[in-house]
This record gives structure tokens, C-alpha cells and sequence, in this order.
């Protein structure tokens, strides 16, 4: 028997078993019910549909991590229309590129940002304008609380397919435009089962957003949280303090963070001398990804905070999630658990991850042998949103039907990979591939360094030689607690001779996406303004 797998499914669920237990705590106070949260997006889905939205149509949202943000995807999902999330740090070229692209018919914004829509209102196809505050916004804005009061509940619900266009996530764009990562009703939800069992998603689970839900779908978190009858806890952007109090008062049990989350929270607790609480009436675990937290902040996660600590990595052409290093039975609770927390880890289920060479071998499990991570699985983007040659480029570079991360890694003997660096990051000098996340993790050793990016830099006598960006551990890169002989030497006591950071720059920060993820091809593209090409073409 087959029953098509939608998304509109995790709602229903909820609304059917958990209708009057509590699904979202808002930023602005209000709890909802199941059954409240389903009202309300039903009341978005008979607005659209009084609007013209018909099924494929595209809805984008605009939004922090509020109940707006929930209500307006699901509203936009329950009548086929296609939920397109938007990246609320991005400038109004960006939103009049990505609105055209997608041919977005509405638009809810959240009224900080809905200014950056009106700055191109007229260049863009969309013809629908709600917000959650329109006195707050300049131009003719709808407000979504009084057009769903207006609108009523009834709406129908169109006849939809597992292989419909479900979702477009918009990539970040460093290399270019940014492109339309489009993914079905299967992908999307086979990616949410996943979530639910990798992350031990339960109905009595907490979750607390400080991982942004424009974010491939907040990692999938609005399906899975929602399906299995969890509560969603809302934030407006994330502080350290804030965190451990809604944590303890909310009694949080889950939540996701970059690493630069981790340290901010690390710092906060370092800087309060530990007298903070770090858990309410449940246990705690984290999930972070993309470059690997260092040791000494996974050692205080776990070993201070008291929270369990989930490494996972993927990418939003992924689902995002595809590996893990949460296998306990491959590590006790010894240090050595540190080690294999630090790696990306193995495939979920169902999952092939593979590390190839240039002509799509795999490499040898030997922790040495540098290839490509490539991918294959039913939580894999469809295609990239009017992009072919994109497309075909990505599933058939190095090896047929696998779609290609960017990103070297190695294999341990347990087929846990360890990434290594992006193609582009790799520093080549004099010849030699060094990996620039090696060096970071030296650096992060020192007690002085609070953040570092290290990038290849121009060299006359090797081509490129390593460059580090530091972020002192006082924030003030006029009087760093450190030198830069200092750490030099620090890293010659703990690397190869032609691996040595040389040059340093101390910086007050580094740049970030909206995720947390450090953005080197900023500080690349600073670093080789005066050149005529780089060495590794980074």
C-alpha cells in the first residue's frame, strides 16, 4: 500500500493527537494550542485562497523565528502553494532578485524587515503584502491577525502529489547569486522523519528556536517538531543570558546551534563564573553543525553545561541533515568521546555518503586519503529552481546520481568522515594542500583566541601561505591579550614546519551568515583584491 507522503501531514497529526496541548510559546507571550496554531494557518490558507493563490504558486515569508513564521508556511503549504523562506539579514537587492526569481505571488514579512520589501515593492512580481504589525510598516501592508479573523477557517484543500514542489530554500549566495534549492513534499518529509529519529525527537520534547526557521526549513524542525506534538518556543535573535534563562524556565529539553552559538554561550558562562542554570526540569541536548566545534567548547557543553551534544552536518541542497556523530556505541564516556564528536560522522539512514577522488572512487578508510563527500538519498533537493546546467553540474561531477558538497573530508575506519575543508578553502603552498579547519583547531587551543578564520593568503615565495583572522578572547584587537610571535610559536610547537600560521590579523569579529557560519570568501576576497587570480582559485 502507498500513501503519498506530504507536509501537511505533520500539522494534521499534531491537530488530531495534541489539540489542546501547548505547540508554540510566542515571543510575545501568547501559548497556543495545537488546535489554536492549526486555526490560525488555516486562516492564512482561506486568505490566500480569497487572494488568487492557487496550487504551485509561490508564498514567501519573511520572518525571525515568531508563530507567524509557523502559521504563515503551513497556511501557504495546506493549499499547495510553495513555501518560500527568506534570509531576514539579506539587503533589498537580494529580496528583488530572489521575489523575481521565484515569481513570488504574496508575501508575509515581519514588520522589522517588511521596510525591505517596500524599498522594492515595484520591481517585483508579488502582488499580496501582510505583515504582522502594519502600522509599523510604511506602504499598503495587511495585517495577518485581522485578515485571518476576516478570512474564517474554510478553505479547500487541493489534490497534491509527494513529487510537488513544496519548498524553494535560497542558497547564501557567496559565490554568485544565490540559487533556488527546490524540494518536494517526499524530500521534505522523508528529511523530517529522519530529523525525528537521528534527533530523538519525542511529544514531550521542548524546543527552543535559535537556529533560524528560514534556514532550509530550520533544518526541518518545523515538520518534525510539530509532527511528533512537541512545543515550539519562539525567539526574536538569540543572547547568551536569554538563552539559559528560557532554557530553565521553559524547561527546554532540544535545540540546534552554529558553533559561534556555542562559544557565545561558553563565554557568557565563563564570563558569570558558572553561576548560571543551564537546565529546567529536563534534560538538555544540542545539535550543531557545519565547521566542527573545538574541543575545549564541546568539553564545556557537555561536561559543564551538563548537556548532551549532537554533531551533525549536511547541506541546504541536502535536506540539510545527512551524517552524525552521535554513535555512542563507537565511543564510552571517556575523553575519547571528544575526538569523535569533533568528526561530521556516519550517514543517517537510508543515506549513502561517500568520499570520492577526481574520478569517483572511494577513498580508502585510512583518515588520511582527501576526496569529495558526495551524496545520495531521498531527503536530496529535487533541482535547483530554473538552473539545468546547475543542476547537472551538482549530481554528475565526480560521480554519477551523487550530489557533490563542495567539501574534502576523510574516512575513518568506522566510516565516520571527517571534513577537512571546502574545496575552495584548501590552502595549496609550495605545492603542499594544507586544511585551513587544522589550523583553526590549533589556534582555538589558545586560551587567548576566541574566534579565528584562517584563509590562504598571497605569497610571493610560495604562492599562498596561511593567513589567520583572530577575535581575541578580550574583544579588543587594538590590545590583544596575545602576540602575534606568541602565537606563531604556539603553532610551531604543534604543527608541521609548512603548515605554520605566519601572518596574523586581530579583528573586533569575522563575518557571518544568519546561521552562524563564518563567510571566508569575504576576508579571501579583501585579502586578493590586489592580485590577478589565487593559487587554490578559493
Amino acid at each position: 500500500m502507498e500513501k503519498p507522503l506530504l507536509v501537511t501531514d505533520f500539522l494534521d497529526r499534531a491537530r488530531r493527537h495534541y489539540g489542546d496541548e501547548e505547540a508554540v510559546v510566542a515571543t510575545t507571550g501568547e501559548r497556543y494550542s495545537y488546535d489554536e496554531l492549526g486555526e490560525r494557518a488555516d486562516g492564512f490558507s482561506a486568505f490566500l485562497q480569497d487572494r488568487g493563490i492557487e496550487k504551485g504558486d509561490r508564498v514567501a515569508v519573511l520572518d525571525p523565528n515568531t508563530h507567524y513564521h509557523l502559521e504563515a508556511a503551513y497556511g501557504s503549504m495546506q493549499v499547495g502553494a510553495v513555501h518560500t523562506p527568506l534570509n531576514y539579514r539579506l539587503v533589498p537587492d537580494d529580496f528583488e532578485y530572489i521575489l523575481t526569481d521565484a515569481e513570488v505571488d504574496a508575501i508575509y514579512a515581519d514588520h522589522e524587515y517588511a521596510d525591505r520589501i517596500e524599498a522594492v515593492r515595484d520591481a517585483v512580481p508579488t502582488e499580496t503584502f501582510v505583515t504582522n504589525d502594519a502600522d509599523a510598516v510604511e506602504g499598503d501592508w495587511e495585517s495577518f491577525d485581522e485578515v485571518i479573523d476576516a478570512a474564517g477557517t474554510d478553505y479547500d484543500r487541493p489534490e497534491m502529489d509527494e513529487d510537488d514542489d513544496i519548498t524553494i530554500n535560497y542558497t547564501s549566495g557567496t559565490t554568485g547569486d544565490p540559487k533556488g534549492v527546490v524540494r518536494t513534499h517526499r524530500t521534505e518529509t522523508i528529511h523530517a522523519y529522519l530529523v525525528s529519529v537521528h534527533q530523538e525527537i519525542r511529544d514531550d520534547d521542548v524546543y527552543l528556536w535559535t537556529l533560524p526557521m528560514f534556514h532550509v526549513n530550520g533544518w526541518g524542525h518545523i515538520y518534525a517538531v510539530t509532527g511528533m506534538g512537541a512545543t515550539h518556543v519562539c525567539t526574536r535573535g538569540v543572547d547568551a543570558g536569554w538563552i539559559f534563562d528560557t532554557v530553565a524556565e521553559e524547561d527546554v529539553s532540544y535545540m540546534c546551534g552554529a558553533p559561534t552559538v556555542l562559544n557565545m554561550l561558553s563565554d557568557h558562562y565563563e564570563s558569570e563564573d558558572g553561576d548560571v542554570a543551564t537546565t529546567g526540569a529536563n534534560e538538555v541536548r544540542i545539535a550543531t553543525a557545519g565547521s566542527a566545534p573545538p574541543e575545549a567548547t564541546i568539553r564545556t557543553v557537555e561536561d559543564e553545561f551538563g548537556w548532551h551534544l549532537k554533531h551533525v552536518y549536511g547541506a541546504t541542497e541536502t535536506g540539510p541533515l545527512i551524517t552524525t556523530s552521535d554513535a555512542r556505541r563507537l565511543y564510552d564516556d571517556s575523553d575519547a568521546r571528544f575526538k569523535i564528536k569533533k568528526r561530521q560522522g556516519l550517514g543517517y539512514l537510508g543515506t549513502d555518503v561517500r568520499v570520492v577522488d577526481e574520478d569517483g572512487t572511494e577513498v580508502p578508510w585510512d583518515d588520511e586519503t582527501i576526496g569529495e563527500v558526495v551524496v545520495r538519498g531521498n531527503q536530496v533537493m529535487d533541482r535547483y529552481w530554473n538552473e539545468p546546467d546547475a543542476t547537472e553540474e551538482a549530481f554528475t561531477d565526480r560521480i554519477e546520481g551523487y550530489y557533490h558538497t563542495g567539501d574534502l573530508a576523510v574516512v575513518d575506519d568506522n566510516g565516520m568522515i571527517s571534513i577537512q575543508d571546502r574545496k575552495k578553502d584548501i590552502i595549496i603552498s609550495g605545492g603542499e594542500n594544507i586544511s585551513s579547519i587544522e589550523l583553526e583547531d590549533t589556534l582555538y587551543e589558545h586560551d587567548a583566541v576566541s574566534q579565528v578564520a584562517v584563509i590562504p593568503a598571497p605569497s610571493e615565495e610560495w604562492g599562498e601561505t596561511p593567513k589567520a583572522f583572530v577575535v581575541p578572547a578580550n574583544d579588543d584587537p587594538e590590545n590583544p591579550p596575545v602576540s602575534t610571535d606568541e602565537l606563531k610559536q604556539f603553532c610551531e610547537s604543534r604543527l608541521a614546519g609548512y603548515k605554520i600560521v605566519r601572518r596574523f590579523e586581530f579583528v573586533a569579529d569575522l563575518p557571518t551568515t544568519a546561521t552562524g557560519k563564518i563567510q571566508k570568501y569575504e576576508l579571501r576576497e579583501r585579502e586578493w583584491d590586489d592580485e590577478d587570480s589565487m593559487v587554490g582559485q578559493g
